[in-house]
This record gives C-alpha cells, structure tokens and sequence, in this order.
C-alpha cells in the first residue's frame, strides 16, 4: 500500500474544518438565555476562528483582507 504524505498546511486546514465544525455545533445546541449572549458567542466564534489571511480558492485565491482592499470594501 503506498503512504501518502500531507503537507503541514493541508494538515493544518482538516484539523481547522474539524475545530470549526465542532464549533458550530456547538453553537447549535447551545441554548442562550439573551441576544446579547448569543451575540458574544457568535463574535468570539468568528474571532477565534476566522482566518483573515489564509487564501480562498472561492475569492481568487487571495485573503479575505485582500479581497476586501482590491474591491474597495476596506
């Protein structure tokens, strides 16, 4: 059987989609007793977990931060 080798990003990448995903999860069942609650869930979320550097194949291949700058959105 032939072994195949990740690279340290690829590895990097899965194991962020599992965090992220668990995350969500998370924040699915969770039940919150104000908006404001959920609010600080949800922002602390995207803090932690939004990458603004990593490219995306789906805006170019460039970073969230890049793309915002090139379309004026910054």
């Amino acid at each position: 059987m032939k072994r195949i080798r990740f690279t340290e990003e690829q590895i990097i990448a899965v194991l962020r989609e599992h965090e992220a995903g668990a995350k969500t999860a998370d924040l699915a069942r969770k039940l919150y007793r104000t908006r404001d609650e959920a609010r600080a869930d949800v922002f602390d979320y995207i803090e932690r977990f939004y990458n603004p550097k990593r490219r995306h194949s789906t805006i170019g291949y460039l970073s969230p931060m890049e793309f915002e700058q090139k379309a004026g959105l910054a």
